[in-house]
């Protein structure tokens, strides 16, 4: 029997058109049952070790009925690069990859995560991103993942699942979704683009250093939303609530319409801050810097804050 879970955030998402093509970017899991078996619907399950979410073994004990797997952590969605962890791959390696899970520029995706801990859904919104970034609109999460698919009542098969047959997938590179380096440079220095940390407090204070970055502190200017400020646990499965979300951006007091910019340490985070402020926050332009602090703390004379210190240059931290 069917649990359906009476949440504000739920009324909001289920608005939503009730077919399967362009769906809101957050759908839960009452609209999903009513979708499968639609024609290109693909169901991506990308559950991994983060926030124990499991691995292939755990999506063949128990998975949504008809829904592929693919490892966030393991499948190459993302990758070391330069010494900068987990940046964005090559554009034709992502084709391979998509085409590969029988996905084609038809589908629409649904992305599901562990539904176990608010990193883990950073998990299912960067592969969002990394979809819209290739110019695949037809995407959305499922919002509680699993884990709320599960705890909710619907229907959850097993067994080994075969691989899907792989198919052509097209990508066509979006270039205003991310900011590089230099792009974060000329942002800070023309003081027109709002930088948006969505790393926990203490990372964006410099009271913790991330071991991908070369020292602690934040990007001067910049303004913190953590990631999991409005990412909530019931019933043991996480939530993301967007009028709790909203309400935190205009406490922050940004402006909708100026260019704005989401890091954090490594890209993974931020994809949840890209999602949180373009998705669902309503900001018209968005994008995400991939490299992040990793890639930022590379260059010794780049300026970082620390709650305690001010601002300081990378190389006279890290001697």
């Amino acid at each position: 029997m069917k649990r359906t879970l009476l949440m504000a955030a739920g009324t909001l998402v289920l608005a939503g058109p009730a077919h399967a093509l362009h769906p809101a970017p957050l759908v839960e899991a009452e609209w999903l049952d009513q979708q499968l078996g639609s024609d290109d619907l693909v169901v991506l399950d990308v559950r991994s070790a983060i926030d124990d979410g499991g691995d292939r073994a755990s999506f063949e004990a128990a998975r949504i009925p008809g829904s592929r797997y693919s490892s966030y952590t393991n499948a190459g969605w993302r990758e070391d690069r330069d010494g900068v962890a987990g940046l964005m791959p090559a554009v034709d390696d992502l084709e391979e990859l998509i085409g590969g899970l029988g996905i084609d520029n038809n589908d629409t995706v649904v992305v599901v995560p562990a539904g176990t801990g608010p990193t883990d859904f950073g998990s299912a919104a960067r592969i969002y991103w990394t979809f819209k970034a290739l110019g695949h609109d037809e995407v959305t999460i499922l919002n509680g993942g699993f884990a709320g698919w599960d705890q909710q009542g619907f229907e959850v098969t097993s067994g080994t699942a075969s691989d899907p047959e792989a198919v052509d997938f097209s990508a066509t590179l979006q270039e205003r979704l991310l900011a590089t380096t230099e792009e974060v440079e000329a942002a800070r220095d023309a003081d027109e683009t709002t930088l948006v940390d969505a790393r926990p407090p203490a990372f964006y204070r410099g009271e913790t250093q991330s071991p991908a970055a070369r020292v602690p502190g934040t990007i001067p200017g910049s303004v913190n939303l953590p990631h999991d400020g409005s990412i909530e646990e019931h019933d043991g499965a996480y939530y993301l609530q967007p009028e709790s979300l909203k309400a935190r951006i205009d406490e922050l007091g940004l402006d909708h319409e100026a260019p704005t910019v989401a890091f954090c340490n490594t890209g993974h985070w931020a994809a949840s801050g890209w999602f949180q402020l373009s998705e669902i926050g309503g900001l018209e332009n968005v994008t995400m810097y991939d490299g992040s602090m990793a890639a930022w703390t590379r260059d010794d004379d780049h300026l970082v804050q620390l709650a305690d210190r001010g601002t300081v240059s990378v190389g006279e931290l890290a001697e």
